[in-house]
């Protein structure tokens, strides 16, 4: 009686529709009514093969079916001989009248107490469906709001060494134009005293190296007259070179400073270079 039905409301809906519409757009709304109708049949079907039922699906099986007996009526109405319409008009209404009384007759079949289970046991399911899908939400959640707070802290930092990288940029440019243009010539000449001898070769300058001053003693300062360099190198490579493995600058200094020899430290450090290289 379903199939019958929904046969005739596809026929009455090409007749409507194809002296308007072409026939494709007609044959789509007429499926579009009957898939409708037969896809919330299945549905309820198979909710009712489970024990449950839907209310909401039950009144959209029956909205189909008044809208397929809507359609075989208002056809009906408007032809010359309405008999032969008006006599297949109620099928739709029938069919889902049977079956509402499948159904019921399905749940006769159970006892009181197999209802009882099987609601039990539908609304544990439901039950746990909805705590997963509420837990899932809220791990969905503080997921989000911890990729947030993440990605915000990676922003501030990747902007913080932007920032640094540029002031960095720009300091080795001001320090490089000023080694290469006309301020050279005063860095050169503070390097003079410690390469009196270069004359060809444009000296080479280095920042200053920070480290614990020591104190030197007044008979450092006053014994002697000022070493050549020679010696001064003699004496530093000396020093350097008395134990195994060699001392460094620090260490030669005080050892050099110790024995009662004296220098400046520019003197000094250009004769340790001198050595070392």
């Amino acid at each position: 009686m379903t199939a019958v039905s929904m046969v005739l409301t596809l026929a009455v809906v090409m007749i409507w529709l194809g002296a308007v519409v072409p026939w494709p757009i007609a044959l789509v709304v007429g499926l579009g009514i009957d898939g409708g109708w037969l896809a919330t049949l299945a549905y309820e079907r198979r909710l009712a093969a489970q024990g449950d039922r839907s209310t909401a699906v039950t009144a959209v099986g029956w909205a189909f079916g008044l809208v397929a007996t809507g359609v075989l009526v208002a056809h009906a109405l408007t032809e010359t001989s309405p008999g032969a319409w008006l006599a297949v008009a109620w099928l739709p209404i029938a069919a889902k009248l049977l079956w509402l009384v499948h159904s019921m007759w399905e749940r006769t079949a159970l006892t009181p107490a197999a209802l009882g289970t099987i609601r039990g046991i539908q609304q544990d399911a439901r039950d746990t469906a909805a705590v997963a899908r509420a837990q899932l939400a809220a791990q969905a959640a503080t997921e989000e709001t911890r990729l947030t707070a993440v990605t915000a802290a990676g922003a501030r930092v990747a902007r913080v060494q932007a920032r640094t990288a540029q002031v960095l940029t720009e300091a080795w440019g001001a320090l490089e134009t000023a080694r290469q243009g006309d301020a050279r010539r005063a860095l050169t000449s503070v390097t003079t005293p410690v390469t009196p001898d270069t004359t060809t070769v444009t000296p080479s300058w280095d920042l200053p190296v920070w480290g614990p001053v020591e104190p030197v003693t007044a008979p450092a300062l006053e014994t002697g007259p000022a070493l050549s360099d020679d010696v001064l190198d003699a004496l530093v490579d000396e020093i350097r070179h008395s134990v195994t493995p060699p001392l460094s600058y620090r260490d030669m200094a005080t050892r050099f400073r110790a024995t009662g020899h004296s220098a400046s430290e520019t003197r000094l450090r250009a004769a340790w270079k001198r050595v070392a290289s």
